[in-house]
């Protein structure tokens, strides 16, 4: 008979791409994993896992194995789900993703008060990239997703996730002191061609919203510095090296000889939750939700109301 953990692993491996990813999402070793993988092997007498460059690749008989475990993941994911909507608490596992500033500026405070209120509850955060977040919770590699979209660049929606909105994140365009735009009320978009920028990597969304928008109003964008984090973004710009664009929520007071300028219209990006249809009646699921939504005005008091940003159906 097939173990599940077995099977949990090298659903992880498929989903995740590398054993030591698939270790981190499981909360488990390499090691530990590579074992029930191997396991797994010798139980099916079939070879999983292939060496490939200093990763692996599944073989076909993995693959459809792994389609094999979906299915019953799925078939247990029911069952846990029953079995606490019986109890009538939130209880068991929960898996989060969220990107950077919202792991920073918004799930501590949210997991601390699940933690006080819900202690059977065990939730577990992990930092993802939202585009890939979403793609984790509809595979059913974590149970709920904290991701986020703009106006001009909408998230996709697989087939079988649900969402709520959390809130609207207002960002405004960071300066340093000296600079011709500080102390405008506002500053079109229109006039942010020929500025020297500072920003996130292409692929990440704040990086195609600025280049998308640049282009779209005439200006090719100037980028000449790349850093993942905001806080870094902020600091080059101290340095009187560019200009960026910030999102406020989890970016913290600005430090010395860095003002923010509000752009005319202002970018909004929209925040929201997403887990599976499957765990919808999870008491888990929806408390967390909720939770997230109530705490949404006290980490961003600044925020805006509601734009016209929404799911896109992929």
């Amino acid at each position: 008979m097939l173990d599940l953990q077995r099977l949990r692993a090298l659903h992880a491996v498929s989903v995740h791409g590398t054993v030591a990813a698939a270790a981190v999402a499981l909360g488990f070793t390499p090691s530990a994993v590579s074992q029930q993988i191997a396991k797994l092997e010798r139980e099916t007498r079939t070879v999983l896992l292939e060496r490939e460059g200093r990763g692996v690749r599944l073989t076909d008989e993995a693959h459809q194995l792994v389609a094999t475990a979906a299915e019953l993941l799925t078939l247990v994911e029911r069952a846990e789900t029953r079995l606490e909507e019986r109890r009538g608490v939130p209880s068991g596992r929960l898996t989060i993703a969220a990107f950077a500033s919202a792991a920073r500026g918004l799930l501590p405070p949210v997991l601390a008060d699940l933690a006080v209120r819900h202690p059977a509850l065990d939730a577990r955060l992990s930092e993802v990239d939202p585009h890939l977040s979403v793609d984790l919770v509809a595979k059913g590699a974590v149970d709920l997703v904290v991701a986020h979209d703009w106006d001009i660049a909408p998230l996709p929606a697989p087939a079988g996730v649900e969402h709520a909105v959390i809130g609207d994140d207002p960002c405004g365009l960071v300066v340093p002191e000296g600079h011709p735009f500080a102390g405008r009320t506002a500053v079109r978009r229109e006039e942010l061609g020929g500025q020297r920028w500072v920003c996130q990597p292409p692929g990440r969304v704040c990086h195609d919203w600025l280049v998308r928008t640049l282009r779209s109003a005439g200006h090719e964008p100037d980028i000449v510095h790349q850093a993942e984090e905001n806080p870094t973004l902020i600091a080059l710009v101290a340095a009187g090296l560019g200009i960026s664009l910030v999102p406020r929520l989890g970016r913290g007071p600005l430090p010395p000889g860095v003002v923010e300028v509000p752009l005319d219209p202002m970018p909004v990006r929209r925040l929201y939750a997403l887990w599976r249809t499957g765990a919808s009646r999870r008491p888990a699921i929806a408390e967390t939700v909720r939770t997230l939504c109530a705490h949404w005005p006290r980490v961003s008091p600044h925020a805006g109301p509601s734009g016209q940003l929404g799911l896109e159906q992929g």
